[in-house]
């Protein structure tokens, strides 16, 4: 499914009753997470035999699905996870988009679903972000949260590669995803349930694996718990990913450590990718490789480990002050945001809000 209509160009229908400046002033300057959805939103359509088309800029409205469409019944679905970023002279900037479309065609070729070029992808994002630019928060508010995604959209009901699907990108104002007043979250380490195993859908981007993760969420959160660790699904001895972003590790000789990407189970978070980057350009010793739960516990109570954070497109970097399972606990660097997190938080955001150079040519400025 590679067939590709040529010369794809967006029609752009604005909302002629746009929400009130004033509204979405009020909106954009206290816009929680994922709730400040912007007028419009991208669509595009696959036809088997036809290829994409059909791409339009739309008020954002609800979606008219067949009770027959496939991902209803067979979860052809993927997603991904990116932010648009005002800069200090009002600019507005993509970081490493490219690396979505990327991830996303990843996703679909593991899901069986039609590929969707990058620049399409690109072209599709940067529409929506221009024509909602003013839902951009002020950068010591938040960011603007992009949402693509594609169901498969075809009335049949047999175990099969759809043939009919619907690529979509909505966008929503977002500030902290963690409140940064309530300090390094706390993690449930589950036992019991698996997010991904070797040979499954671990590195899809796809639903599946976050309903996976709900029910140990649910059972984190009955023990004080904001996030939770998964194990690997074979010896459920190894750190993974918690349920929705990657763990890194610091040690007292400065090492990062983070789990690798080799068995196939773990998203390949571009936040992941980034830091990695930044803590090898500052020097600092890094390592893909297997972490023991056991060993983790011993090293935190040593005082060998000195900082653990998550990583993610929503959250960023959110520093880690307490494990948990039904076995053992201990506490990270006194429940306290570590130097190095802080670091590398601090010098990604700066990139990424134009505060400081991109050595990398990481940004894209599309408004």
């Amino acid at each position: 499914m590679t067939t590709v209509s040529d010369n794809i160009a967006f029609k752009i229908t604005r909302k002629t009753d746009g929400t009130p400046a004033a509204e979405r002033e009020s909106l954009v300057a206290n816009p929680g997470f994922g709730r400040a959805f912007t007028d419009h939103m991208a669509v595009v359509t696959y036809t088997e035999g036809r290829g994409w088309h059909s791409a339009e800029i739309l008020p954002r409205q609800p979606l008219m699905l067949d009770p027959a469409a496939s991902v209803l019944h067979y979860a052809q679905e993927i997603f991904e996870g990116m932010k648009a970023y005002r800069t200090p002279n009002g600019a507005v900037q993509l970081f490493r988009p490219e690396a979505n479309a990327r991830r996303f065609q990843k996703s679909a070729e593991r899901m069986a679903m039609a590929q969707l070029p990058e620049d399409l992808f690109l072209e599709a994002v940067t529409q929506l972000v221009t024509i909602d630019r003013d839902w951009v928060p002020a950068p010591e508010v938040g960011t603007l949260y992009i949402r693509p995604f594609m169901i498969a959209t075809e009335a049949a009901l047999g175990v099969k590669p759809a043939s009919e699907f619907k690529f979509i990108v909505i966008a929503c104002a977002a500030g902290e995803y963690f409140s940064k007043d309530a300090g390094p979250v706390s993690v449930w380490v589950e036992t019991d349930t698996v997010r991904a195993s070797r040979g499954g859908t671990g590195t899809a981007k796809c639903g599946g694996n976050y309903a996976a993760s709900l029910t140990a969420q649910m059972e984190g959160k009955e023990h004080g718990c904001q996030q939770v660790l998964f194990l690997d699904a074979e010896e459920r001895r190894w750190l993974e990913e918690m349920g929705g972003m990657n763990v890194m590790m610091v040690f007292e000789d400065g090492t990062l450590l983070t789990p690798p990407l080799a068995g196939g189970t773990i998203l390949h978070g571009i936040t992941r990718d980034s830091l990695l980057t930044l803590a090898r350009d500052a020097g600092m010793p890094v390592k893909e490789e297997r972490y023991a739960l056991d060993q983790l516990f011993a090293d935190a109570k040593s005082g060998k480990l000195r900082e653990v954070f998550a990583c993610g497109t929503a959250a960023v970097v959110s520093p880690i002050g307490a494990f948990k399972s039904k076995t053992d606990s201990c506490t990270i660097n006194n429940n306290t945001v570590g130097d190095v997190t802080a670091k590398l938080r601090q010098t990604l955001c700066d990139i990424q809000f134009g505060r400081t150079a991109d050595p990398h040519d990481w940004i894209r400025t599309v408004a």
